[in-house]
């Protein structure tokens, strides 16, 4: 999403497009890390001295409430932020804490619960270990199997 579009969207929402907002939406669309709103704020201090944690939290949560972004939760207590908000799924390692998207083809048919019940939000996310993890754990194993 480019500046302009973002402002777009903002303005669409009746949202003033402020500076900080738009530095908040822009980092997400160019880091696609999922990164949590203290990893948005630390990153945006530098170049912002006056933002604040507040604006970054509170951003966050309206860029998410208007469709621009989702919130994610794999670990119970860390709150992560996706600007991609297309149906997709989310890996996160459990070594390296790196969390990966993954995309499934639309016609994948997930269970639903039975009775009236109306979906709001649908979340898939796995957890284990990363390729670059896998394979790192794997060399220490040998090598610490040639020392033994």
């Amino acid at each position: 999403m480019t500046v302009s579009e973002i402002v777009g969207h903002l303005t669409k929402h009746a949202v003033r497009p402020s500076p900080q907002r738009v530095a908040v939406m822009q980092y997400l669309c160019e880091h696609r890390t999922h990164p949590t709103a203290e990893m948005v704020y630390s990153a945006l201090l530098p170049d912002y001295p006056t933002l604040s944690r507040t604006t970054v939290y509170q951003t966050l949560d309206l860029t998410c409430s208007i469709g621009m972004a989702q919130k994610i939760v794999i670990e119970e207590g860390e709150m992560r932020f996706d600007a991609d908000v297309s149906d997709h799924g989310h890996f996160k390692c459990t070594n390296c804490d790196e969390v990966f998207d993954f995309f499934y083809p639309q016609a994948t048919v997930f269970p639903k619960p039975a009775g009236a019940f109306e979906i709001k939000e649908q979340h898939l996310y796995y957890k284990g270990l990363c390729p670059t993890c896998r394979q790192s754990m794997k060399m220490k194993k040998r090598g610490h199997r040639a020392d033994g």
